[in-house]
């Protein structure tokens, strides 16, 4: 029995396939994935904000290949890799070859995209000689015409319809190793068309909501979109789509699957927006804080709150709890009790070592932190 059934996510059941070594779909941890804005071709660039997305999470990152120079630049651009690579095709059967041929985890592809049948057994052929899964990408602004035509307007159905058309010519050729997205900018188009396809297939889904925006709508549409099917039990990977640095794309993703307690890096802070009863500087300490702690990687939670009326009920359920008291003095709690009193003075420098402390306590253990999760 669940400690907390409200708390339950219960999973949509997909079949297992992998992107290099991330395993994608079946009982594996939804991954995280960024894409690549540099020209591929500048390869130090490229490697670059590759690293730079690895070091922030990303398990997975995609890689555009328009043309021959792309596909030329990707095997040196793999061997840097410390994630699989997804060459990301349009239309030329060509590139996805050389593709597979430099190294790459999987293709982003649309089978039907590609040309004469021929043309497709030969991409197929190509990624079961290197080892290559494939996404199949369905996107709202590039439906077929023959759909637009049939539905009048890009919908859920014909967006559904179009991936199990790219589904069946896979499978026709015996290639079963792929995963499927059906993105929109419009939250619910892309909602309603990922649960349509849920229920139409057991394929792992690539959740995404497309041309989201900027990085605070952007933030905010995807959660909203995500966070929705997410809960739902909908979705084995994801990447966030904003007009932002890769490195934001990821720190959102994690901090989605977080909220959910489908995945846990780093340190979740906890903390009041602050009011008139705050007997600390809260927002601007907790910028602080964020900033200071990011290159922490073990789950746990800081709670950091202003004033008494919450504060220690939150920092019972956190490893480090801080809360506001009068005359400059504030309590700090680790593993949920009362620890010592702590002035004004240095309290982010102090809060910091602490938690960098417990930390490196929890990795030299090999344990997490007892706090529940979604599956509890």
């Amino acid at each position: 029995m669940s400690v907390r059934p409200y708390r339950d996510i219960h999973r949509r059941k997909s079949r297992l396939i992998h992107v290099g070594s991330v395993p994608v779909g079946g009982d594996s941890p939804i991954s995280v994935q960024t894409m690549t804005n540099t020209l591929t071709p500048d390869v130090a660039a490229t490697i670059a904000q590759v690293q730079a997305a690895a070091e922030a999470g990303a398990d997975i990152v995609r890689v555009s290949c328009p043309d021959e120079d792309s596909t030329k630049a990707l095997k040196e651009i793999v061997r840097a890799s410390p994630v699989p690579i997804v060459a990301d095709i349009h239309f030329h059967y060509k590139r996805a070859i050389e593709a597979a041929e430099a190294g790459a985890a999987c293709l982003r592809i649309n089978p039907g995209n590609i040309g004469s049948a021929a043309r497709v057994r030969e991409v197929v052929q190509a990624a079961k000689d290197h080892g290559c899964s494939m996404r199949i990408g369905v996107n709202a602004g590039s439906l077929e015409k023959h759909l637009l035509e049939k539905y009048g307007e890009p919908c859920p159905d014909a967006m559904v319809e179009s991936a199990l058309d790219h589904a069946r010519i896979l499978e026709d050729n015996d290639f079963r190793e792929f995963k499927i997205s059906v993105k929109a900018s419009d939250v619910f188009l892309a909602v309603a068309a990922y649960q349509g396809l849920a229920d139409a297939c057991d394929y792992p889904l690539h959740l995404g909501i497309t041309e989201a925006g900027g990085l605070r709508a952007g933030t905010i549409k995807s959660s909203i979109g995500l966070g929705a099917l997410l809960w739902a039990g909908i979705g084995d990977t994801i990447r966030v789509s904003l007009s932002a640095d890769p490195v934001e794309e990821v720190k959102v993703g994690y901090d989605i699957l977080k909220s959910l307690g489908l995945r846990r890096r780093g340190v979740t802070v906890i903390s009041c927006p602050s009011c008139a009863r705050q007997q600390f500087q809260v927002i601007k300490t907790v910028e602080l804080l964020e900033e200071r702690l990011a290159h922490i990687t073990t789950p746990m939670t800081v709670s950091v709150i202003g004033c008494v009326v919450n504060g220690p009920g939150e920092a019972r359920e956190t490893d480090i709890g801080f809360t506001g008291g009068g005359n400059g003095t504030h309590q700090v709690y680790v593993n949920g009790l009362p620890d010592h009193r702590l002035k004004d003075s240095n309290i982010v420098d102090h809060l910091v070592a602490l938690i960098e402390k417990k930390a490196a306590e929890i990795d030299a253990a090999g344990q997490q932190p007892a706090q529940p999760t979604a599956a509890e």
